[in-house]
């Protein structure tokens, strides 16, 4: 092999590993807005690597009538989303997420009003299959991408003591049906079918090929 065949060579791998690294970073150095003051949510984020800021838009869930599990998560999300595009424009990308509850029967569970509220809710999950529901809604100048997943769990049956001490420690509070699976609802599990991070409320794994 000549030197300059060789030389010529070496800048095409260069050039390869600085496309790659350029990527990976291009992907890491992303900025966007999470539109949620949601804990658990910005810790995922955090968990996967996603740089971001976290400021909410004001959006009345009240206002939507379905009954409708999946209906209402993408009608929530949706909402968040134009209450945000109008708010906070597009200069930085926009991420809304909503999460419901949806018990044995179809029924919603969505967030307690009161500890007596969550006492009853998380009684309808003891020993229960309920199916936690996020819709997603990530905004750019450039892509628009939607996104409905469910994770699937059965529980077994709250030992009261433990119920009791969830519900005066406050941890329900601002949560769909009052749930933590990775928290009080954990030892509970009994089957899981989809992703963790769908149930704590954001699919991240689904949303980041295309961020």
């Amino acid at each position: 092999m000549s030197k300059e065949h060789g030389a010529g060579r070496k800048e095409q791998v260069r050039r390869s590993r600085e496309q790659v690294v350029g990527r990976n970073r291009s992907t890491n150095d992303i900025k966007i807005c999470l539109c949620s003051q949601s804990e658990s949510r910005g810790l995922l984020l955090r968990k996967f690597g996603v740089d971001f800021i976290q400021k909410s838009a004001d959006y009345d869930e009240e206002q939507i009538t379905t009954s409708i599990a999946k209906d209402f998560v993408y009608t929530a999300s949706k909402g968040k989303l134009d209450a945000a595009i109008h708010e906070f424009g597009l200069d930085v990308p926009l991420l809304c997420a909503d999460t419901v509850i949806a018990a044995s029967d179809g029924s919603i569970l969505r967030k307690a009003k009161d500890v007596e509220d969550a006492r009853r809710i998380l009684n309808i999950q003891s020993g229960s299959t309920i199916s936690i529901i996020s819709s997603l809604h990530y905004k750019s100048k450039n892509l628009a991408f939607s996104d409905i997943s469910a994770t699937h769990y059965h529980f077994s049956a709250f030992e009261e003591k433990d119920l009791e001490a969830y519900l005066e420690s406050g941890l329900w509070e601002g949560k769909a049906g009052g749930c933590m699976v990775e928290g009080f609802c954990k030892k509970y599990i009994q089957s899981v079918d989809g992703y963790e991070s769908t149930a704590m409320g954001l699919q991240v794994e689904v949303l980041l090929p295309w961020i």
